[in-house]
């Protein structure tokens, strides 16, 4: 079964002015600005299959102002002090919830696991092999080469990890079966520990594959592109919400015929340290 972690900022605006002009200076000389621990704890209901409604215990607000919340190891998010969550893949999840007060520092942090014994009929992931975890699910990936050197993706230590240079690039790709007119919303979770140089990473939904060693091309569906805005510093998260041009990075493609298609992830650029790619989806949507 499938073990998946759960992750979801916060500026304090005309409080902070108040704070700063009524305290002393330092922290020292007990100026409020350091967050004493307080209770994180939350709670776990059911509403309904693969759905469930968390709620933080403290609602008296004693010790801190706001939630954030780890959905799925995708990164703590700005939430709210209750929050209603879908998880439509079967697996273990594990949930965090951290207490966020005095200047957006947290206070304390708790978690739990959620058990999804089924996933949805609907919205499931059709994708085979997104979390790259095990051999089984890379052999589900095909390595579609474009650069003949100075490129290359890698499955290792759970991710899709590519280190490219000097403007050379590579993808990988998986075939999987769509139904005409449905629409399907495509994501994954990407990062880097360094900022990108002059780099492009792009989504595509294919109906045909080009010779390899040429380059792929088409609609983007997901995107991350130095020129547009994204990914000059570190980052961390799912690409709808870290990448840039919405244009490129809208993520919901339509099938314009029944039959197979190519999903393809492609990146290249003059300085990529390992960019990682993880938890890839494709889920039916209205």
């Amino acid at each position: 079964m499938i073990t998946k972690y759960i992750n979801k900022s916060l500026l304090i605006g005309s409080a902070a002015f108040f704070l700063a002009a009524c305290t002393p200076d330092s922290v020292e000389e007990g100026n409020g600005l350091t967050q004493p621990a307080v209770d994180a704890k939350f709670t776990i209901t059911k509403t309904s299959e693969n759905h469930y409604h968390l709620k933080r215990v403290n609602d008296n607000n004693v010790g801190f102002i706001n939630s954030q919340w780890n959905i799925d190891g995708d990164g703590f998010v700005n939430g709210k002090n209750e929050m209603d969550i879908f998880l439509p893949d079967a697996g273990t999840y594990v949930v965090q919830h951290s207490a966020v007060g005095i200047g957006g520092q947290s206070g304390g942090m708790t978690s739990q696991t959620i058990v999804v014994p089924t996933s949805d009929p609907v919205a499931g992931n059709i994708i085979q092999g997104g979390r790259f975890d095990t051999p089984d699910e890379v052999s589900k990936w095909t390595i579609f080469p474009i650069s003949s050197t100075g490129a290359q993706w890698v499955f290792a230590n759970g991710k899709a990890i590519i280190v490219a240079s000097n403007s050379n690039q590579q993808a990988f790709y998986q075939a999987i079966d769509v139904v005409a007119g449905q629409k399907y919303a495509i994501d994954m979770v990407a990062s880097s520990a360094t900022g990108l140089e002059d780099t492009w990473f792009e989504v595509y939904m294919l109906n045909s594959l080009p010779a390899p060693g040429n380059d792929v091309s088409g609609s983007v569906y997901r995107n991350i592109n130095t020129w547009d805005g994204c990914g000059k510093t570190a980052f961390g998260g799912k690409v709808s919400a870290i990448g840039c041009n919405a244009s490129k990075n809208g993520g919901v493609y339509t099938a314009t015929t029944t039959g197979t298609v190519y999903l393809v992830i492609k990146c290249g650029g003059k300085t990529v340290n390992s960019l990682s790619v993880d938890k890839v989806e494709i889920r039916k949507t209205t």
